[in-house]
């Protein structure tokens, strides 16, 4: 393929990936009875919820109560022991296998940033984009334009070694968002990071929500992510629970 049809098939791929965008922001997420075993432990008991399209929740409580358990499930990284989880209603692997829901529809954001250290700011965001099968230059103009979203316009070339915390986790934002996902799991996104890194983060993820309309599952032990929520649930051994002040 010649440059000027690289152009092209960059520029159309990119107006379909808007278009799609655009139909599809914001997914709806069930929780049946929702149960997770490890051992003799109930991780997660019998957890029920629904998450509207486009609401932020924030899900807090106590390490070990199950938070991270249940983001999991909800992701399709495990499987319930029981229950069901539903994603615009139907379960995970039901959108073209898990391959598919981790590619078209869900989009991650850990407390550590998991950046591959031999690419780039440029290459990490690309990553998802080659799974999706976006031509390069497509890829190219995604990924860049997601880091001057970010805050990172002059740091594209560097490598994640060369990176502060702060612009690490900035990367890792961009790289959930490359393919425009519907619903994005984020666990302690903020966990990591000073006060003014965590600032610009939950900007970000605000500033991403409201353009996309993308629907949002956050855990956290940080009350500034728990304030810009539109709901709070709280989990204590495996269930949630009324609030402490409740």
């Amino acid at each position: 393929m010649d440059a000027r049809a690289e152009m092209q098939a960059a520029d159309t791929g990119e107006a379909q990936a808007q278009a799609q965008a655009a139909q599809r922001a914001g997914a709806e997420v069930v929780l049946e009875r929702v149960r997770r075993v490890r051992g003799s432990v109930i991780a997660v008991a019998d957890v029920s919820m629904h998450v509207r399209p486009g609401e932020c929740v924030a899900l807090m409580g106590p390490s070990g109560s199950g938070k991270s358990t249940l983001l999991s499930a909800i992701g399709g990284l495990s499987r319930p022991d029981g229950g069901r989880v539903l994603v615009d209603g139907v379960a995970p692997e039901a959108h073209g296998g898990l391959a598919g829901y981790h590619r078209d529809v869900v989009g991650f954001i850990f407390q550590l940033h998991h950046l591959l250290p031999m690419l780039t700011a440029q290459g990490n965001v690309e990553v998802p984009l080659v799974a999706a099968g976006r031509p390069r230059e497509a890829r190219r103009k995604r990924a860049l334009d997601l880091l001057d979203e970010v805050g990172l316009t002059g740091r594209t070339d560097h490598l994640p070694g060369e990176l502060s915390g702060g612009e690490r986790q900035r990367v890792a934002v961009a790289r959930a968002l490359a393919n425009d996902p519907r619903l994005l799991l984020a666990d302690e996104p903020t966990g990591a990071l000073d006060s003014d890194n965590s600032a610009r983060v939950l900007d970000l993820l605000e500033t991403a929500r409201i353009r996309r309309g993308t629907t949002m599952i956050v855990v956290t032990h940080d009350p500034a992510i728990a304030d810009r929520a539109d709901r709070v649930l709280h989990m204590l051994d495996g269930r949630l629970v009324a609030p402490p002040d409740a």
